[in-house]
């Protein structure tokens, strides 16, 4: 029998998949990509008695992989808070599903294990711009404001390194930035300890000053859209430069487009804060398009499709 972990890339994924394994480090086979690499189950190869655990990945978008994976006699367990369509119900299938906007899968997996590894719960969710989540948990486990704002630090660098185009555009492959925090079950050990901490907080404060200087494609009373550069910095600070402008304007939705190497647009779309829905139900309309409620995004949008997405998202959110 053998156990396999397919996990996102990003912040929630890697703390997710950091709690399971400090509770159960038995050996196991890592599946992942760059955080829009979602599609990872087709990648896996799992039989008769083999346990596979995924995290934080879309299971609409990996259902017939799925379906194979069960059918070959797979024991799968699914924890993941994007939208899932139908759920299968299948004697080998134990899902922890939660599409609530105030969650993310290490929130999941925090509950599954009652607490444990907390923490890094708080990091995941920081990391995820759940911060009203973030705040209550580190209140709850008795965290003042300085050891509070160090957790939100790593968790926006995790969430950083996870963006990019391809693996090539990150600071550190996400196996290989798992491999540097495995050894910690408290984060703040990590952040003082680590040079890996060090370096994402240089290429953060770099990438994110290149991105300070930038102005709007369009911006009105009620939402805000960013036409970034073709650059490896663009792609790194994507998501994390859409958190921040939600950070920072609170009523408004946003969207920051990229150029990819495909030569379509890849989208990243943010509901107001103060009304966190209906992110993914706009980027659903577009045929790689997919998230959550408050966070959601468009992996290829061809460039003669950015007009009607404009078009789509000032009239879904401006109503």
């Amino acid at each position: 029998m053998s156990q396999y972990y397919a996990f996102n890339g990003d912040a929630d994924g890697l703390c997710a998949l950091h709690q399971l394994r400090l509770a159960d480090p038995t050996a196991a086979g890592l599946v992942t990509g760059v955080k829009r690499d979602i599609k990872l189950l087709d990648r896996m190869e799992a039989g008769a008695g083999d346990r596979v655990t995924v995290l934080d990945i879309s299971l609409d978008s990996n259902r017939k992989e799925l379906m194979r994976l069960l059918e070959a006699g797979a024991n799968v367990e699914y924890f993941d808070h994007h939208y899932a369509g139908e759920i299968p119900q299948h004697r080998n299938l134990i899902t922890q599903i939660d599409l609530s906007a105030e969650v993310c899968t290490s929130v999941l997996v925090d509950r599954h294990l009652e607490g444990k590894y907390r923490l890094w719960t708080i990091v995941a969710a920081f990391g995820d711009n759940l911060k009203k989540s973030a705040h209550a948990f580190a209140k709850s486990s008795g965290l003042v404001e300085p050891q509070t704002e160090k957790l939100a630090r790593l968790g926006e660098y995790l969430n950083y390194n996870g963006y990019g185009d391809s693996l090539q555009d990150l600071h550190f492959h996400p196996v290989a930035l798992y491999g540097e925090i495995k050894s910690y079950p408290d984060p703040f050990d990590f952040i003082a300890e680590s040079t890996v901490f060090t370096q994402l907080a240089t290429g953060f404060c770099d990438d994110m000053g290149l991105a300070d200087s930038l102005r709007p494609l369009q911006d009105n009373v009620c939402c805000a859209a960013y036409l970034l550069p073709d650059a490896p910095w663009a792609r790194r600070v994507s998501g994390i430069f859409a958190n921040r402008l939600a950070n920072d304007n609170p009523a408004h939705a946003h969207a920051v487009i990229t150029p990819n190497r495909y030569g379509d647009y890849t989208v990243s779309v943010r509901a107001p804060i103060a009304n966190p829905q209906g992110a993914d139900m706009l980027c659903l309309q577009f045929e790689t398009g997919g998230g959550r409620k408050a966070a959601a995004g468009i992996n290829r949008l061809p460039i003669d499709s950015l007009d009607y997405f404009m078009e789509s998202f000032m009239r879904h959110f401006c109503q």
